[in-house]
């Protein structure tokens, strides 16, 4: 049976089409750049790599793009070959702790989420819908992203408000990158060969979005975003942590509602922001080459930003077994990785091989030394073999 599992990210759309139960990769790809100037479509399949560069301005684009992909390339022969679909989403808030089948009912919580993740849910709807379009026939379910977070306790997840707040309008914590956290904290277990019980991982989810989990046997018990992914670490565009106070601040400095001092938080701020340049890690680390200050100086806020959340996880689990890094930068950029690891690398009593880093790039490989008292790891994250799944899964269960 053909899965396709669909992640879309704020500026990406990650897709790979599975035969399950086997789990057997027919194709794997990615959109990146997505409303950026020379956006990049990559097919990856039969052990070749396809990419080109174009201008793809929205996910609409993105999805029609890769379905027209799977048919020309005759990965599949017809699109009616796919029979499920599992659709990545960002903010679930407390209405869904697992996957589910896309409805009148999820749909509608999706959107009234969307004040939550404006960068994602109205991006991971807008890619259901297209797919949904042209494969009308197959099961479609949501895998929601603050799902593995749902097992933080209460005095984690509360803020300091008028607990009404909480109770009328379920202000809390929720946490994203749930799914990825997930993957990967299972995977280094077994690449550890341990078991997750007893096992203390902490999880750098780094791309475009960013955020770190605290992992205690096998469950998050702390992760960095909070009520919404604007939360946490530095990000491409968006804030992270600040001052809430700077909201007011700035309405009456620079004559804005809060609307647009949101909008500059979630879509000019972030790497962005700091370096005057892009969004883009790889735009950074061309500057950073070439000396540009505010480069450097976006490269040294960011790591300080994962010490203060990897130095108050580790406090919290105890002790630490291992360090993972995830997703685009953490998969991709030895830079980005090295900075974060020279910070922590004194307090956790890490060692590492700064030329193996350096040149690892999307593959599976342990990091650190024998001599090293904490496992540093980089596993690319699989967030869509999770979500083929729980798709296979309720696809099976609707029959």
């Amino acid at each position: 049976m053909k899965v396709l599992a669909v992640n879309a990210g704020s500026s990406s759309l990650k897709f790979q089409l599975l035969d399950m139960p086997e789990a057997t990769e027919l194709v794997n790809g990615i959109v990146e750049r997505i409303g950026l100037n020379d956006s990049i479509l990559t097919f990856k399949y039969d052990g070749k790599k396809e990419t080109i560069t174009l201008d793809i301005p929205d996910h609409k684009m993105a999805a029609d793009l890769v379905l027209k992909g799977l048919v020309e390339k005759n990965i599949v022969s017809d699109l009616g070959d796919i029979e499920a679909a599992g659709h990545r989403v960002v903010h679930g808030g407390e209405y869904f702790t697992g996957s589910v089948i896309c409805d009148d009912y999820s749909i509608g919580k999706v959107e009234e989420l969307s004040d939550l993740a404006p960068l994602h849910n109205p991006a991971n709807l807008i890619g259901y819908r297209a797919f949904k379009e042209a494969l009308p026939t197959a099961t479609h379910i949501f895998a929601f992203d603050t799902a593995f977070h749902q097992t933080m306790p209460e005095e984690v997840y509360m803020y300091a408000l008028p607990y009404s707040y909480y109770t009328d309008h379920q202000v809390r914590r929720y946490g994203a990158h749930g799914v990825s956290h997930d993957y990967v904290s299972k995977r280094v277990a077994e690449l550890m060969g341990r078991d997750s019980k007893g096992l203390n991982v902490i999880t750098l989810h780094l791309g475009n979005g960013a955020s770190v989990s605290a992992v205690k046997d096998g469950i998050c018990v702390n992760t960095s975003m909070g009520f919404t992914p604007l939360a946490g670490l530095i990000m491409g565009t968006r804030t992270g942590d600040l001052d809430p106070a700077i909201v007011t601040y700035l309405m009456r400095k620079e004559n804005l509602t809060a609307e647009e001092v949101l909008d500059i938080f979630n879509k000019k701020s972030g790497m962005a922001g700091i370096s005057g340049i892009s969004s883009d890690a790889r735009d950074i680390e061309n500057a950073i080459e070439e000396g540009h200050e505010r480069a450097i100086l976006t490269r040294k806020m960011y790591a300080q930003r994962a010490l203060e959340y990897v130095g108050a996880y580790a406090m919290q689990l105890g002790h630490v077994d291992a360090i993972v890094f995830t997703a685009g930068l953490g998969e991709n950029d030895g830079g980005t990785r090295e900075s974060i690891i020279d910070v922590i690398q004194e307090g956790l009593g890490i060692e590492y091989d700064r030329e193996l880093n350096l040149k690892t790039r999307g593959k599976e490989m342990k990091l650190s030394t024998d001599a090293s008292k904490v496992d540093v790891w980089v596993v690319p994250t699989n967030e869509e073999l999770m979500i083929a799944q729980d798709a296979y899964r309720i696809h099976n269960e609707q029959q």
